[in-house]
């Protein structure tokens, strides 16, 4: 049988808790803050405020760092594919080899070659081995270049004229210092193979010297459309892509977005009906972009029959993903919005129509701006509803492009150089990062000036 007399652990500590506040009482009925007991217990809300400034000072330092590495390896990455190696070579424009009635069937890749021998010194000419491999120094696209160069201007048929042509790829990182001249190690050391061979490696060093190779900005990875060779490849397509397809998600979702957010919160009765449409709206903003991808392509595509791979179908599947957002910005903005400004428009006389278009509206415009701005950034940087919807076409040619025409977009562009197997590519992939973590950063900086700017004190 229990002890009648022995306490439960309840009365225990609610005793303890008694002594320990009538130790904390001094003579006089005051609390002594001197106590042994009243410091013992200042100092453990010390400590425990100090382990709380350490973890929270931790995770901010945690979280920095690993921004830091994400950053510093995509600037380790990115940062060569911002500069292009280009070689400056004399072109002797023979009319029979330029042929001026169709320039387009002239033997441009003959001119490329002689260009190449003639910059270099006479032994390495008769080389026949060199000969042979000594174009792998020039990208492949130089004989197109070098043709569209002529075309446009067809009084140069006739002269040798300096043109700067792209080193091709291995060269370009053989120049950077991202590709060496030898592979394996010991007795397996052996001339890199993707370099041509020592012959190859020696005449460009020879143009090196005779300061013909130059390194400067790659303003083509911004203004080339793609290609298949990393050297010539760019960003223009996916640019252009992009613009279009945020165009068509602003178009339909900024205002579809604010005028469904004024109903529901202005003008819709609360009912069963409108707690429903809200509860799915908030629960739309956390479904997985891959589930609009696929409504998207089963809609859109599937039953609708819009053009697949276009910015029009990208634009509506993304909008439908950033409607969720700019509604719910919207009606956390017209909350923001004090009652006394609502009653001073209804006592002036306004109705209610009025009273929310003219007057709530305008002073709510900065928050539904900061949060349309945000949820476009947001469209901007998804990548597995375009895919679905076939937005990754090769785009060599951005003179064409419209909305119904195929296109891709920064972040397919990216999936796309990413996946393939040139050494080029992989710089490249991480400049694409960058550039598309620019847009986002400018986008996001936008919106935080405007509600800066716009935002009204109260």
């Amino acid at each position: 049988m229990t002890d009648r007399t022995e306490q439960k652990p309840s009365e225990t500590a609610k005793d303890a808790t008694a002594e320990n506040a009538a130790a904390d009482i001094d003579a006089n009925g005051r609390i002594d803050w001197h106590s042994p007991q009243m410091l013992a217990r200042l100092r453990r809300r010390h400590a425990a405020n100090r382990r709380m400034k350490f973890i929270g000072l931790a995770a901010i330092l945690l979280a920095a760092g690993l921004l830091s590495i994400l950053v510093g390896s995509l600037l380790k990455s990115g940062l060569p594919a911002f500069r292009q190696t280009f070689i400056t070579l004399e072109f002797d424009l023979k009319p029979e080899l330029v042929k001026p009635d169709n320039m387009r069937r002239g033997k441009w890749r003959k001119i490329v070659k002689e260009g190449l021998l003639r910059a270099l010194p006479e032994d390495m000419r008769n080389n026949r081995k060199l000969k042979r491999k000594v174009l792998k120094i020039v990208s492949r696209s130089a004989p197109y270049a070098l043709r569209d160069h002529v075309m446009k201007n067809p009084h140069l048929v006739g002269r040798i004229i300096p043109f700067d042509v792209l080193a091709s790829d291995p060269y370009d990182q053989f120049n950077k210092g991202l590709l060496p001249e030898y592979v394996g190690a010991g007795e397996r050391k052996r001339p890199n193979p993707k370099l041509g061979g020592p012959e190859v490696v020696r005449a460009f060093r020879v143009l090196k010297e005779q300061k013909r190779v130059s390194l400067p900005f790659n303003w083509g990875l911004f203004f080339n459309a793609d290609s298949r060779l990393p050297e010539a490849a760019g960003l223009a397509g996916a640019i252009v892509g992009s613009f279009l397809t945020l165009l068509v998600t602003f178009l339909i979702s900024f205002p579809t977005g604010i005028l469904a957010a004024i109903y529901l919160e202005e003008f819709a009765p609360k009912n069963r009906f409108t707690d429903f449409v809200e509860i799915n709206i908030n629960n739309l903003a956390a479904v997985p972009s891959v589930v609009f991808g696929l409504l998207g392509l089963s809609l859109f595509i599937g039953f609708f029959g819009v053009p697949r791979s276009t910015p029009l179908v990208g634009g509506m599947v993304l909008s439908l993903m950033t409607l969720p957002t700019i509604i719910i910005a919207t009606r956390a903005a017209l909350k923001a919005v004090p009652p006394s400004l609502r009653e001073a428009a209804l006592g002036v006389g306004a109705s209610h129509h009025q009273m929310v278009f003219h007057h709530v509206l305008p002073v709510a415009m900065p928050g539904i701006l900061t949060g349309a701005i945000i949820g476009m950034a947001q469209a901007l940087g998804e990548t597995a509803p375009l895919l679905l919807v076939g937005m990754n076409a090769f785009i060599p040619d951005i003179s064409n492009m419209g909305i119904t025409e195929p296109a891709t977009a920064l972040p397919t562009q990216i999936y796309s150089w990413a996946d393939s197997p040139e050494r080029g590519f992989v710089s490249r992939t991480a400049a694409a990062i960058l550039v598309l973590l620019g847009f986002l950063l400018a986008m996001n900086t936008l919106a935080i000036w405007l509600r800066q700017r716009y935002s009204t004190k109260w």
